[in-house]
């Protein structure tokens, strides 16, 4: 599909919207920008709770496309990954219905949507990406909810999305278990730009990761949509594993996908 010209960008304030505001323009973007709590150093962006319906209608006018970061990122309670994650998500995809023009969605799942699949060991085949859902928290149960509103919208009402289960974005991993599930900022704008490009994706779903060396996942229909990685985490490894050690799956932490988010999960700040 040719190159969105305006996209709604939520989360925009956060960290992996921080990061994606600074590259996406790049590949010729007009950034429209939504969080809860102001952008820094952008006057003009929206600044709203995914509650008010007023304010999502004003943000989805006259865009192209959608880039759904907003939400909580960790742990929280039942009360409060209703309010932000699924009664936030089923808002802005009613207000992306409704104004009629927004031919895609681009939505932020996780991989802890599939968190308690056990982590595959040396030579096992890597993560399907039509495993089942097994969430191993709150927080990645409202991504199976993302994922599954995002493919009943593609069903009922023609309004494509593709759904990434992003591992971790960060300038460069930090622990051991990232080696595996890290996506480098540019590769995080590399695949946000084939999932917003891609001819017919219906509702897609993929992994979100560079090339790893030591991969879990398999990053085929990423690679379907065009998305070419071009980051490793492996010169990182070294490094990593003299300060905390190799993976031990006899550990409760690290036996899943989600690693410790399956034992004690980092609970939300707010």
């Amino acid at each position: 599909m040719p190159a969105p010209r305006t996209v709604l960008l939520t989360g925009a304030a956060g960290g992996l919207g921080t990061l994606m505001r600074q590259r996406l323009p790049a590949y010729g973007y007009r950034l429209r920008l939504f969080d809860l709590v102001p952008v820094e150093g952008e006057p003009g962006a929206i600044t709203a709770d995914l509650a008010d319906t007023d304010a999502l209608r004003e943000a989805v006018r006259d865009v192209d496309a959608i880039i759904h970061l907003a939400g909580i990122s960790l742990e929280s309670t039942f009360d409060k990954i209703l309010h932000s994650n699924l009664q936030g998500t089923y808002n802005l995809y009613e207000a992306a219905r409704t104004a009629g023009g927004v031919r895609r969605i681009v939505f932020a799942s996780s991989n802890h949507a599939v968190g308690f699949t056990p982590r595959p060991a040396e030579g096992d085949l890597l993560i399907p990406i039509d495993t089942p859902h097994r969430p191993d928290t709150l927080y990645g149960l409202s991504k199976c909810f993302g994922e599954d509103l995002a493919s009943l919208y593609w069903d009922l009402h023609g309004l494509e999305t593709v759904s990434i289960r992003i591992g971790s974005c960060f300038p460069e991993p930090t622990s051991v278990r990232m080696l595996s599930v890290w996506m480098s900022p540019d590769d995080g704008a590399r695949l946000l730009h084939a999932a917003l490009t891609a001819e017919d994706v219906g509702h897609t779903v993929v992994y979100g990761s560079s090339a790893n060396t030591r991969l879990w996942w398999d990053l085929s229909s990423a690679r379907a949509l065009g998305y070419e990685p071009q980051d490793d985490s492996e010169p990182y490894a070294a490094k990593l594993i003299a300060e905390q050690g190799e993976l031990d799956p006899a550990n409760p932490d690290q036996a899943h996908l989600g690693g410790h988010f399956c034992t004690r999960p980092p609970i939300w700040p707010h």
